[in-house]
């Protein structure tokens, strides 16, 4: 059944820890997001109560539902932070299990005169038990598509044998399934203001990875509302937090302003 009408825009102000006290349980199927965390923190003059929020995004997760939590760590007195690490584990102990960790290699390089040169950040899938949703993209070109790989199988004396029907080999398809880092060029900041915009498509990727037209997407660091333009994009429900009210309205009206994608 065709829709007449894009699904709804839910734009919520206030710190996210106590926004979503108000989301129903088991209502998200999925999160797509990322914190604040360094020079950010400074600029929204907001430290965020992360067991709070991993808590409550468990509550609200969907069984079977994902939360993508998109971080990094700072450098503080010459050692990383560690928060990325920190947080994994908090997570898990809140309920989630840790999907995968995956990165997002951002084209981009931070020069260092003590370091490698730095240019990606870890992207946390986290599931609410077994993911019930997992549209792998294929996109990934084949090097060797159309020819007879040959499937082996491990016995138990550790040696290979091929496997039972496929002694002749299977032809490679032309695309396989993309691997878990994904080189993205980073956003811009669309005119907000705002200090550091995910590019679109990054969250989109993870929206049709993890989810499907119809489905309640979260982000509750919504920030310049990137998130929320992807799901008006692929025909998802949206549900947006930002403790700051100018990065609220602006987000709402770049949402809004986008054109939904025909159903």
């Amino acid at each position: 059944m065709k829709r007449k009408h894009p699904l709804p825009v839910e734009v919520h102000t206030g710190d996210c820890a106590n926004v979503l006290k108000r989301l129903q349980s088991d209502s998200i199927d999925l999160t797509v997001t990322s914190p604040p965390y360094g020079r950010l923190r400074t600029c929204y003059n907001h430290d965020f109560n992360f067991p709070a929020i991993a808590a409550e995004l468990y509550r609200v997760t969907k069984p079977g539902g994902v939360v993508v939590w998109i971080v990094n760590d700072e450098v503080v007195n010459g050692s990383k932070s560690g928060a990325t690490f920190r947080q994994a584990l908090g997570f898990m102990e809140a309920g989630f299990r840790l999907y995968d960790v995956m990165i997002w290699s951002k084209m981009a390089v931070f020069p260092s005169k003590r370091r490698y040169q730095a240019h990606f950040e870890y992207m946390l899938i986290l599931s609410k038990g077994r993911p019930e949703k997992t549209n792998i993209i294929r996109d990934r070109k084949n090097l060797r598509a159309g020819c007879k790989v040959p499937k082996y199988e491990l016995c138990p004396d550790g040696t290979r044998r091929l496997s039972c029907g496929a002694k002749n080999g299977a032809r490679v398809g032309e695309y396989g399934s993309r691997l878990n880092i994904w080189e993205v060029h980073t956003g811009e900041n669309h005119g907000t203001g705002h200090p550091a915009v995910f590019p679109i498509a990054l969250a989109r990727d993870h929206i049709l990875s993890w989810s499907d037209p119809g489905d309640t997407v979260l982000d509750p660091f919504m920030g310049s509302g990137t998130t929320g333009v992807a799901c008006r994009q692929t025909d998802r429900r949206f549900v947006g937090i930002d403790i700051s009210p100018e990065y609220a309205r602006h987000a709402r009206k770049r949402i809004l302003e986008t054109i939904p994608k025909k159903p």
